[in-house]
């Protein structure tokens, strides 16, 4: 027998997400399932919750006042599950979260056993994309974002900046030279990095006397993806500006050399996100701050 709170965490995410198609990925149910447990929601409390169409879902006056009273209860029942005891035992459910993929790879993917071993209860989606999730729809607990934040309804914890580096691989150097300063750099090219095909890319960034400086150079490659952008590096093409924490390995086996290491562009914000600090379920809140303390060496306190 389905229990209210599973009735009432189906109609939380229909209401959020206006699909019961998504609704239903986001929890693992299928659509008929989450179908169900609205009707049955609507039958125990007497009232009805979502106006149904083709097209969309959306909540009705009632459905809104049990939006939020209920985001609230599943909230404290979350915090309740984990309040006397400290062993993690009690951490269990779904946690979906988004990062960027180099952080994934060099960082979190290596050492994410530690977490699993300490939490084995709790099951980890991992999603990693260069485009802005939408945190609400899509259903994620937090993401990790390295860059400006834009979205001003969400909640961010910023955990400070990430120092940047100045990359090119032996065998771009050998062909066109070492730059020893920003001068130097008349004949190089650069792999130009835009989220959107046919935007104008920024030059070479770099700091200089207390300013930061930037030289249009040409490119032969645009590319719209990291994983791109760093294999491209890889395969001589060009130079590149990077967080350290995603080219370390790569300098330290000497596929790919540092430049320019005076005039490094200026680091870039790193923040975890979410969408509501009162619906944030306690393993969240767990694997937020294990993950903080897995960055915290290769990033630069937040200059208050």
């Amino acid at each position: 027998m389905v229990n209210k709170l599973e009735l009432l965490r189906s109609f939380i995410r229909v209401a959020e997400l206006s699909s019961f198609t998504q609704a239903g990925e986001s929890l693992g149910l299928p659509k008929s399932t989450v179908s169900e447990h609205i009707q049955a929601l609507e039958a125990l409390v007497g009232a009805r919750l979502l106006h149904r169409t083709t097209r969309r879902v959306t909540a009705t006056q009632d459905g809104l006042v049990l939006y939020e009273r209920g985001r609230d209860m599943l909230a404290n029942m979350d915090e309740l599950e984990g309040l006397f005891r400290q062993d993690g035992l009690v951490l269990a459910g779904r946690l979906r979260v988004d990062m960027p993929t180099g952080v994934a790879r060099a960082l979190v993917l290596p050492r994410l056993g530690e977490f699993m071993q300490k939490y084995p209860n709790v099951r980890i989606e991992i999603s990693c994309t260069d485009r802005r999730v939408d945190i609400v729809r899509e259903g994620f607990d937090c993401v990790l974002r390295i860059g400006e934040l834009t979205e001003a309804s969400l909640v961010a914890r910023r955990l400070g900046r990430l120092p940047m580096v100045n990359c090119a691989s032996p065998s771009y150097l050998a062909a066109y030279g070492i730059p020893m300063t920003p001068e130097d750099l008349a004949g190089h090219v650069l792999i130009h990095y835009v989220t959107i095909l046919g935007s104008r890319a920024e030059g070479f960034v770099y700091r200089q006397q207390g300013k930061f400086l930037s030289q249009d150079l040409p490119s032969l490659v645009t590319v719209n993806n990291v994983d791109a952008y760093n294999a491209a590096c890889l395969g001589g093409l060009g130079i590149i500006q990077a967080p350290v924490i995603g080219m370390a390995e790569h300098l330290a086996a000497g596929r790919l050399i540092e430049i320019l290491p005076g005039f490094p562009a200026p680091p870039m914000d790193i923040s975890l996100v979410y969408a509501d600090r009162r619906y944030l379920p306690q393993r969240a809140r767990v694997f937020m701050d294990w993950l903080a303390e897995l960055l915290a060496p290769y990033i630069n306190a937040q200059p208050s």
